[in-house]
């Protein structure tokens, strides 16, 4: 039982919670998971392709993170109702808008001809993401039941890296195999997105419990008495999908200006094998106590940004892979301490908003810093700007690992 005392008088309000509720067959767990993977790989798919798009509608780096950021603010505008509403009315109902939005976002990329059909296409994504990482890893935690919380977080967490790495493997891959890849790329894709929304309708879950009150639209946060639960675990997130979401955005870039290796295939291969890395440290990891995961989250992140700064500095793409396979552990062994601590602990009807407000945290310098590292690399040069971000990122690296090694007195660790 957690020693938090807020926890015990939490659970006795939602019988849904309770040892006694029956928990859906073993393979639901997964099958749960798939929406989550299939609009991830929406998130990343485009990673490859704006080279493309870059080469045929011209634009600039700087441009190019204003795009990728559009997808931020999709999410957290999302972030903002989704984990609320689901909540209240139940997971399928956010669900299935969000993967008609996700649709509507591969049909928008399919025939994007300018910036601003991809910033409509990011926003889109965007959204239909802010509803799967609030409703969609809370359906996950709901159908897994109360005694597989631990299984129901690495899923979670694995399905949506996994997902994330999936997208830009496949479309570099079909970008130079595919006539007209920018179309055939998001047909693939909505083709996945129908097996989601099927898996979505079929999916056991149970009621929601009763809601809480409040506004409909909030920034999201956690019960009372779990607060430094949150702040460790997004002090860990945060710079590690900080470094993921800069090596999607601008590692391409970083791959052909300066390491000197160009293609749809290997800028796909480099971001497949980061998000690899995180499922890897995740699965082999996951055992540990949740703050011990954490600092080893922390601890790659900077690693990361170390080989990141060295790797511009002498034009390797051995220590650019390098940076990418510890990113990947970084962001991955955050995501998964950040929420295991809240699964561990919060009542159904507020996991939702939980899994809301642990993503707010995260993606907020996601959107930002790469934003401003892109128009920095436009006047100061790629190299010197990768620079100024690897050092900031480094800072808040270790700055995470302070916050975790000192939150342990405050928030100890549940069983």
């Amino acid at each position: 039982m957690s020693t938090d005392p807020a926890e015990p008088a939490a659970r006795e309000e939602h019988p849904q919670d309770r040892p006694g509720r029956a928990s859906a067959p073993p393979w639901w767990v997964w099958a749960a998971a798939w929406p989550v993977t299939a609009v991830f790989v929406l998130s990343n798919a485009a990673t490859p392709l704006y080279v493309l798009w870059q080469r045929d509608i011209g634009f600039s780096q700087g441009t190019l993170t204003v795009v990728f950021a559009c997808y931020i603010a999709g999410l957290l505008g999302s972030l903002l109702v989704s984990g609320v509403v689901s909540d209240r009315f139940g997971r399928r109902p956010v669900l299935l808008p969000a993967l008609g939005l996700a649709l509507a976002a591969c049909a928008v990329f399919a025939t994007a001809s300018t910036v601003a059909a991809l910033v409509v296409a990011r926003l889109f994504t965007g959204i239909a993401v802010g509803a799967v990482v609030s409703a969609g890893m809370a359906a996950v935690t709901d159908v897994g039941g109360p005694d597989r919380r631990r299984l129901a977080a690495l899923l979670a967490s694995c399905a949506m890296v996994l997902g994330a790495g999936l997208g830009p493997l496949l479309a570099g891959a079909l970008s130079e195999v595919l006539p007209a890849p920018t179309r055939t790329v998001f047909l693939a894709e909505a083709l996945l997105l129908l097996t989601a929304g099927l898996a979505v309708l079929r999916m056991p879950l149970p009621r929601p419990a009763a809601p809480a009150a409040g506004p409909w639209m909030r920034v999201p946060g956690v019960p009372r008495g779990h607060g430094m639960r949150l702040a460790m675990g997004v002090a860990v997130f945060a710079p590690g999908i900080t470094a993921t979401s800069f090596l999607l955005s601008l590692g391409p870039s970083l791959l052909a200006d300066v390491v000197g290796v160009r293609g749809g295939t290997a800028a796909g291969a480099m971001v497949f094998a980061m998000f690899l890395a995180a499922i890897g440290a995740q699965t082999a990891l996951q055992r540990l106590p949740r703050r011990a995961v954490l600092l080893l989250g922390a601890a790659g992140t900077a690693a990361s940004m170390l080989a990141l700064v060295a790797a511009v500095h002498t034009s390797s793409a051995a220590l650019l892979a390098a940076s990418a396979l510890l990113a990947g552990a970084g962001q991955g062994l955050g995501q998964l301490g950040g929420l295991s601590l809240l699964n561990s602990a919060l009542p159904p009807r507020r996991l939702a908003e939980a899994n809301a407000a642990f993503n707010v945290g995260g993606y907020v310098p996601a959107g930002l810093l790469p934003v401003l590292t892109g128009y920095l690399s436009d006047h100061a040069g790629l190299t010197a700007a990768t620079t100024a971000f690897g050092a900031v990122l480094l800072t808040l690296a270790a700055t995470g690992a302070t916050v975790v090694a000192t939150g342990r007195r405050r928030a100890p660790e549940p069983d």
